[in-house]
């Protein structure tokens, strides 16, 4: 693994150099813009690269517009219960292209947002596609943004690198936008299919379910793995797959995908369980492919700048965000630590503080595990750390608090039937090991464990925090009481 060369006594050569700008960051994502605002603020001359939008995939095919669609469909799913909370109407109207549109609103507001806190820094924005040609400069050619633009050579002493990722490809499959689908022709569409096939049951598979689901589509998830979000507690995954096939969606795990048929209307799939050898066909109007992320690192020079890749095409880094390259820096998606947006900007900070010659947290290897992991479907998964099976095949003895939202007042109110709070606790010095939420507001919820964690509390102190009521927050409270099997409401 590389490690950093900083050393504070370069700092008046740093200072004194004749390079265009002191850093320059490559893409404009959640961790692109983050480094670069906080880079101005340490009084870098700062630029910013962006050959698409400003905001990067997160802002503007990602993050934010799939949370907007979420709302409506959260929207529409309260009105199609609505006698239960005393009300009733006849003639609901769905338009999900209005949907849509509310959803881009929101982009271009959050886009223009971006655009204005560059300015606001000093930050000059440089509209192109950036190759590195050596350790100290970059080419910039013509992009969507510029596509008229002469391509013109920049300098800085340091750079960052945040190029992001894309879905990942299917072999053999071409995503034609019409029957087969990636995420950013999914979240663009605006008219829902009769039927989806969801190859993928990860957070974005998982959250695209769900919307194209409350909005009537016929959806059908295959996964390979034996369970729907490989990554969570199995309990949880187990929760989420209950309330789906409530919803009709159906769910075939340890499954792939074997061919596919395009039509003119429709595409024939054959599908076959890796367990027992079982196949079937399902014939569906579209399917969307949602298997992962490739790294945006092949195109960039970074072996003309001496940057080194890993095996799957990440930059390799320190826990200081450092390449290979001393004056190069990469964090987020091209990382392949954890993609996700939160991870990129909190990378991205440890980076522009160290490039300014700051005191800044690192964030080792071993920290990743512990950052927030968030699925915004219904029910929602918010966790931490590890599961309770990771827990134990690591060797540790454990407690497991787990509470159900069903007894808790504030969840009855909100009419929710499903779902807990659980914690993994190591049972000799009650250290946090883990935390899993699925339910109600569970991203909202998951930061109180995750501070909890970090700052070294045990559940029994979380326990002894009073906590308001009537609130969701008690049924964390009630978890970490139940550690200790001593929860109040059980």
């Amino acid at each position: 693994m590389p490690t950093s060369h900083w050393q504070p006594e370069l700092a008046e050569e740093f200072v004194a150099s004749n390079y265009d700008y002191d850093l320059i960051v490559i893409g404009s994502g959640p961790g692109g813009y983050v480094a670069a605002i906080r880079a101005a603020q340490l009084n870098l001359k700062t630029a910013l690269i962006e050959r698409e939008h400003l905001g990067g995939v997160c802002l503007n095919w990602g993050c934010i517009p799939k949370k907007a669609l979420i709302k409506s469909a959260e929207v529409l799913d309260t009105l199609q219960h609505a006698q239960e909370f005393g009300l009733t109407f006849d003639n609901l109207q769905v338009d999900y292209g209005a949907a849509v549109g509310r959803s881009l609103q929101i982009v271009n507001r959050q886009t223009k947002g971006v655009g204005f806190l560059m300015r606001k820094n000093n930050i000059d924005v440089i509209e192109g596609h950036a190759r590195f040609t050596d350790a100290h400069t970059v080419q910039v050619s013509a992009g969507p943004l510029n596509p008229d633009g002469e391509p013109r050579s920049v300098t800085a002493q340091n750079f960052v690198v945040a190029t992001g990722a894309r879905a990942r490809d299917l072999p053999g499959v071409e995503a034609d936008g019409d029957r087969i689908l990636q995420y950013r022709h999914a979240i663009r569409l605006t008219e829902i299919p009769e039927s989806l096939l969801v190859v993928g049951a990860g957070p974005i598979g998982m959250e695209l379910s769900h919307i194209y689901a409350t909005y009537g589509a016929q959806v059908t998830i295959v996964e390979m793995l034996d369970q729907a979000l490989p990554l969570e507690d199995a309990d949880v995954a187990q929760e989420v797959v209950r309330a789906f096939q409530k919803r009709g969606i159906k769910v075939l795990t340890s499954s792939r995908t074997e061919g596919f048929d395009v039509g003119e209307q429709s595409v024939s799939v054959s599908i076959k369980n890796v367990d027992d050898g079982s196949a079937q066909t399902v014939e569906v109007e579209k399917v969307l492919l949602a298997m992962g992320i490739s790294p945006n690192t092949e195109d960039v020079g970074l072996d003309a700048a001496g940057v080194a890749l890993d095996q799957n095409g990440f930059i390799e880094i320190n826990e200081y965000m450092g390449t290979s390259r001393d004056n190069i820096y990469a964090i987020g998606d091209c990382t392949g630590k954890m993609p996700l947006a939160h991870v990129a900007s909190a990378q991205a900070i440890v980076a522009a503080e160290r490039i300014a010659g700051q005191a800044s947290m690192p964030i080792p290897a071993e920290r990743y595990i512990f950052m927030p992991r968030c699925t915004f479907c219904v029910p929602q998964v918010a966790s931490m750390g590890m599961t309770e099976a990771e827990a134990k095949n690591a060797g540790y003895p454990v407690n497991v608090g787990k509470f159900p939202f069903m007894p808790n007042g504030a969840a009855q109110a909100q009419g929710v039937r499903s779902g807990f709070v659980k914690i993994v606790a190591d049972q000799r010095y009650g250290e946090i090991l883990g935390a899993h939420i699925v339910g109600p507001n569970a991203t909202e919820l998951l930061p109180e464990l995750s501070l909890a964690q970090m700052m070294e509390l045990t559940p029994a102190e979380i326990a002894h925090n009073v906590h308001a009521h009537p609130t969701l927050a008690e049924v964390v409270m009630e978890a970490a009481h139940g550690v200790e099997g001593s929860a109040i409401h059980m």
